[in-house]
């Protein structure tokens, strides 16, 4: 059994154009962000449910549905020898769903892979999946690379001290070399600095006289493209400086 795990609806969509056999589980998280207290994934669903609810008005039932019945789909196959495709972009905002995923995986028995857009350029390397073609998809596919038991304990410890807040382990893991977590200094970097660096660099922005919200977005994502923010949290930022 082949599965793939896709880092949001658009992917999806463009995924299905490749014709790569296996069956699609779709990550609709958005982690990077909000309450992530829970001492089982029970409690932990709720408190997700109550964040995306107050923040962006989809109900708790609705979120139950569609994102945590995707991630208990997953839960569900990590014992059952299946091939996992892992499709997670480089920035935070991808980031973070990944470890959650393999946090959720690690004790999987089957064969896990990372695809990440490989074919993007230094320049574009924070735009991941978006815009790329059938045949680029295609190409990260068959570029993929496997997670050994130890990337699988990484991830795992990363999402937990991510979850924890705990920025000293954060740091001290973000020199951790794998060719599943490449850019982690950096995405781990953006993390510890998150409470405060995309508020300044907002207020940049604003300050240099900008005011209509395409521009306004579209500078914060060539000045923070680490982050991955999509307008939505780019949005809550505004509203809270």
């Amino acid at each position: 059994m082949k599965i793939h795990v896709l880092a949001g609806d658009a992917l999806a969509e463009s995924f299905k154009q490749t014709n790569i056999d296996g069956e699609i589980i779709i990550c609709r998280e958005c982690l990077v962000e909000g309450d992530l207290e829970g001492a089982g994934l029970e409690e932990f669903w709720q408190t997700r449910a109550a964040f995306i609810s107050n923040s962006y008005g989809e109900s708790k039932e609705k979120y139950i549905q569609n994102t945590a019945a995707e991630f208990e789909k997953l839960r569900s196959l990590a014992t059952s020898g299946a091939e996992i495709n892992l499709w997670f972009e480089y920035e935070l905002f991808c980031q973070v769903n990944l470890w959650f995923c393999l946090y959720l995986l690690r004790e999987s028995n089957g064969r896990i892979f990372r695809v990440a857009p490989v074919v993007r350029q230094s320049e574009d390397v924070w735009k991941g999946f978006g815009g790329l073609e059938t045949a680029d998809l295609k190409e990260c596919y068959s570029e993929r690379a496997e997670f050994t038991e130890s990337d699988i304990l990484l991830g795992k410890d990363l999402w937990k001290a991510y979850q924890n807040a705990d920025h000293q382990t954060l740091e001290k893991l973000s020199g951790s070399k794998s060719a599943c977590f490449p850019f982690l200094d950096e995405v781990c970097r953006a993390e510890i600095e998150k409470s405060a660096r995309p508020k300044l660099l907002l207020r940049e922005i604003l300050a240099s006289g900008a005011n209509d919200f395409g521009e306004i977005f579209r500078e914060f994502s060539n000045r923070a493209g680490v982050y991955g923010f999509g307008d939505a949290q780019v949005q809550r930022i505004l509203r809270e400086i």
